[in-house]
């Protein structure tokens, strides 16, 4: 029989993401997301190829972003209200961890599967921020998906992209719970 771990199976029962728009100071300090770092990285990574990197944003690197977000979304003839959006979302953070997918050459393991472990290790990292008792949330948009945007920003070689932005700092407010997937209509049981 297994051995149950009920206050980790409640965790992921009850876990709920808080609005990166509420997220304050104080953040984690280096050695709590070292902590957080290293619980995402448990992430199963297919062959070991370690397919992921973390590049961890404070206030100033944000604030760099935010002023880069305009000029891009102008040149990509981006719509101004989806520009000013993005461009909060980058100077009202205080703190993100940018999950950066980086597949390696391999014979065995397809791309695809290490992409996929790298969406892993935003979830994992998610939830380990949460555990630690830190708000946390998970964004993209479209400056993280932007060629220029990342390579100039983040330093991105060509092969790498974003799996996603973690935003992590203080809670403001508790969220409400949202409605949760039908498992009966999203679930096929398949016996024979």
């Amino acid at each position: 029989m297994p051995t149950p771990n009920p206050a980790a199976l409640d965790f992921l029962l009850t876990r709920r993401s808080r609005p990166a728009k509420t997220l304050t100071t104080p953040v984690p300090d280096k050695a709590t997301i070292a902590t957080i770092l290293t619980a995402a990285a448990r992430t199963p990574d297919h062959g070991k190829l370690e397919p992921w990197r973390f590049i961890v944003l404070t206030k100033p690197a944000l604030t760099r972003l935010a002023d880069m977000v305009p000029l891009r979304g102008a040149a990509l003839g981006i719509d101004p209200d989806k520009i000013t959006k993005a461009r909060d979302e980058y100077a009202n953070a205080d703190l993100a961890v940018a999950v950066i997918s980086a597949p390696k050459p391999s014979d065995k393991i397809p791309q695809i599967e290490q992409v996929y472990s790298a969406g892993a290790v935003c979830l994992a990292l998610l939830n380990a921020a949460l555990a630690a008792g830190w708000g946390a949330n998970w964004l993209s948009g479209w400056p993280s998906h932007d060629r220029a945007f990342i390579r100039d920003g983040l330093g991105l070689a060509d092969h790498e992209t974003v799996a996603g932005l973690i935003h992590l700092g203080s809670e403001t407010t508790a969220p409400p719970e949202r409605p949760r997937p039908d498992l009966s209509a999203i679930t096929t049981w398949v016996d024979a």
